[in-house]
């Protein structure tokens, strides 16, 4: 029997614990943490979620994948340590563009995998 292990769902939902248990701890128990806030490192949890994903892609072959996440990573990473408006709006940007692209490609895979299967 074939066994598969999702690995891509175990690394979003680390990561998306870890994010959350520095907002926990930020709301709760003390803004910040080690001098840093809180919330600024939940958001920076998400963004190295990002890069470990577009890692996970890469190691798979999946270069178009990789470089989304990397894009999105990056974005989320400029827009946690953004001074101004303008570096928000290409953080921003570069979200949405990663993420349409992950979503566009996502919805074609599982298009295919029903024609497949039907």
């Amino acid at each position: 029997m074939d066994e598969t292990v999702d690995v891509q769902g175990t690394a979003i939902g680390v990561g998306t614990l870890v994010a959350l248990a520095f907002f926990a701890y930020g709301r709760y128990i003390n803004e910040t943490i080690i001098g840093i806030d809180a919330a600024t490192l939940a958001t920076g949890a998400f963004a190295a979620t990002f890069a470990a994903v577009a890692v996970i892609h890469a190691a798979y072959g999946r270069r178009d994948l990789a470089l989304a996440h990397g894009v999105a990573a990056a974005g989320l990473a400029l827009v946690t340590v953004a001074a101004n408006g303008p570096q928000v709006l290409g953080g921003l940007a570069l979200l949405v563009a990663s993420g349409s692209y992950i979503a566009l490609v996502t919805v074609r895979a599982r298009n295919d995998e029903h024609e497949v299967a039907g």
